[in-house]
């Protein structure tokens, strides 16, 4: 071998470890920045249940207008801007699907029917409290005088005011009035917040069902299936 192979041998082998170190540091490289970049990487967005109310309340208007679905059909109310409080929680409730499956509880013809107790959801409690259920709170009155007990006004039940003296609502429980007759002395007394648009034929035929005493329960339970706003 001459002097000038020998030098490109010597010289090959130098590129050849040169190659070989750099080869080396590129690699440690590569992995550590797989490292770094997975680190980096966010977690996946968890993704939020869905919303489990019917409806949502921002979305209706100050006067916003419902269908009542019962098993004797469908009531068409209008709840009263004029009543804000009540006009809210009906519609709280009725986004919460609180009145799906209630049972109307207390019906007595040529006067009301009465409903909203959470208590006939429930296959275990006694008929003989019935009335007696709500969601654990009460409603400052809004009794107003340009609103009086005519067919089909909606009304929010409560105590006597002997035990309720400032006419506090009941936070669920309301009435349809099935004659005005027989709910006139009721005006000025009870927060009126809603009237009957359609459906009043509903009303007089939960009315005409027979009842069981001393609870006035129809004998054939009648429900509320469901409580949805009306987009007009």
């Amino acid at each position: 071998m001459t002097t000038t192979d020998s030098l490109k041998t010597k010289n090959m082998k130098t590129r050849l470890i040169s190659l070989l170190i750099i080869a080396t540091a590129l690699l440690a490289g590569c992995k550590g920045g797989n490292k770094e970049t997975q680190e980096n990487i966010p977690a996946p967005a968890v993704e939020t249940k869905a919303s489990t109310l019917a409806f949502d309340p921002a979305s209706l208007p100050e006067d916003p207008i419902f269908n009542i679905e019962t098993t004797k059909g469908t009531i068409k109310i209008k709840l009263y801007k004029e009543t804000p409080l009540h006009r809210d929680n009906f519609v709280k409730l009725a986004s919460e699907r609180f009145y799906d499956n209630i049972m109307f509880h207390r019906v007595i013809k040529g006067f009301m029917v009465q409903v909203g107790d959470p208590l006939t959801k429930d296959p275990s409690a006694d008929p003989a409290k019935y009335g007696t259920g709500g969601p654990g709170y009460t409603i400052p009155a809004e009794i107003l005088p340009q609103f009086s007990h005519k067919k089909g006004a909606l009304a929010a039940a409560r105590k006597g005011d002997k035990a309720n003296p400032n006419r506090e609502s009941s936070g669920s429980q309301f009435y349809f009035v099935e004659d005005e007759t027989g709910c006139a002395h009721l005006d000025g007394q009870y927060t009126i917040f809603g009237e009957t648009l359609e459906g009043l034929e509903v009303i007089d035929a939960i009315a005409a069902e027979p009842v069981t005493a001393p609870k006035n329960a129809p004998v054939n339970p009648i429900k509320i299936i469901s409580v949805m706003p009306v987009v007009e």
